[in-house]
């Protein structure tokens, strides 16, 4: 099954926040608090985040984060990809050892969906999360 894990699912997440909130600065505990998500993971995702150029932080007492870029230009599959790496369906995509890889009769047809997968996320930005 296909899913996102916490990492990417409180990075959309906050990255919504701060698209509704454009300009505003806003600190990593109070979108935790907001959404109840344990604040320390919240931290370590918005860090990676900033680390990609999705994000941008400021320190101090009005500190916080804010979007590093037009919420219009940033893809739910550029945030996955930032926080997980590449996107993938089968363990054979990352290079794992499969015993059935020479007879495999779905890897090829599992692609191809793997394909409309990410172009879908690719096609939804942050805004469309904001806005919607």
């Amino acid at each position: 099954m296909f899913r996102l894990s916490k990492k990417s699912d409180y990075g959309l997440i906050a990255l919504k926040h701060l698209a509704q909130h454009n300009e505003e600065s806003i600190s990593a505990r109070e979108i935790a608090a907001q959404y109840r998500i344990p604040a320390e993971l919240l931290a370590k995702v918005l860090q990676r985040l900033v680390r990609k150029g999705l994000l941008a932080s400021h320190q101090g007492i009005n500190g916080g984060y804010i979007l590093a870029k037009d919420p219009a230009t940033i893809s739910i599959v550029d945030v996955v990809e930032a926080l997980e790496g590449p996107i993938s369906i089968t363990p054979c995509e990352r290079g794992d050892d499969c015993q059935q890889l020479q007879m495999c009769s779905v890897r090829d047809p599992l692609l191809k969906i793997k394909a409309k997968v990410v172009r879908v996320l690719g096609d939804t930005s942050i805004y469309e999360l904001a806005t919607n």
